[in-house]
């Protein structure tokens, strides 16, 4: 793990975000490209002027986030940027720059208090290729010497899905405890666990919900990890969580750094 790309905006959760990232980046020898996107509105007249002045303020923003972050030995690489969308901006920096995680706020949009995923990060976790790690609001780093990873089916169309988690468990030394969730609909073949991420688990732990969600809500207050660990899919609860632009606390929440990997089966 070599690049961390950390998009921020100008809310209260930034600073918190970016001083998670620049402990975890420490941690794991990689540095940071710290970014700020404003976007140009679409109106007549002096766009020039308008601009300058959206970049004046963008740059300023993440000056202010510096000044109040220790940077450790960190390497940070600041930049804003223009464009008409965020993630689409986004995406072409994290192929551009070889990103290989991206640590993002819970919510760097305003969203309310009912809202556990905000526009932004949600478009981040479904529309890149990279996987994101999440940080709620007030989450200080420590080491992870915890993860409990939850899934409903044990296949996997790539291993390259669990470098990142495999990276992570080596710098640690951490356990990761595995959260088999079966469900009214699960396929017989899903039970079985790929060999290469059954190679890196302590324990499997199964359990039986309605939903994933039900199953990871019951096992977190007993198992009390450090990161919860997650696999975007084509296919299943968490695929379908992502859809919308924004999750809400009532469909998934989480007081704990949330690891969403990229899986493509």
């Amino acid at each position: 793990m070599k690049n961390i790309l950390v998009p921020v905006g100008s809310n209260e959760h930034a600073v918190n975000t970016l001083q998670y990232a620049i402990d975890f980046a420490d941690a794991v020898g990689a540095k940071i490209f710290l970014v700020h996107v404003y976007s140009s509105p679409k109106i007549s007249g002096s766009i020039l002027k308008v601009d300058q002045i959206l970049e004046r303020d963008s740059k300023a923003i993440l000056k202010d986030h510096i000044k109040k972050v220790d940077r450790k030995n960190v390497e940070i690489m600041t930049s804003t940027l223009k464009g008409y969308t965020v993630i689409d901006t986004l995406k072409q920096l994290s192929k551009l720059l070889q990103i290989d995680l991206i640590i993002a706020s819970t919510k760097n949009d305003g969203a309310d208090e009912n809202i556990f995923l905000g526009k932004i990060t949600g478009n981040i976790i479904k529309d890149t290729k990279v996987p994101v790690l999440i940080i709620p609001k007030n989450v200080t780093f420590k080491p992870i010497k915890k993860i409990l990873m939850t899934l409903k089916s044990g296949s996997l169309k790539s291993v390259n899905t669990l470098d990142l988690l495999v990276k992570i468990k080596d710098t640690f030394s951490s356990t990761i405890n595995l959260l088999q969730v079966k469900t009214p609909k699960l396929d017989a073949k899903d039970l079985e666990l790929n060999d290469t991420l059954k190679s890196h688990i302590s324990q499997l732990i199964p359990t039986t919900n309605a939903t994933v969600y039900q199953g990871v809500l019951e096992y977190l207050r007993e198992e009390k990890p450090d990161m919860l660990c997650v696999i975007r899919r084509k296919r299943g609860f968490f695929k379908k969580l992502w859809e919308n632009d924004r999750v809400k606390k009532i469909d998934f929440d989480s007081s704990i750094p949330l690891l969403v990997l990229k899986g493509m089966s």
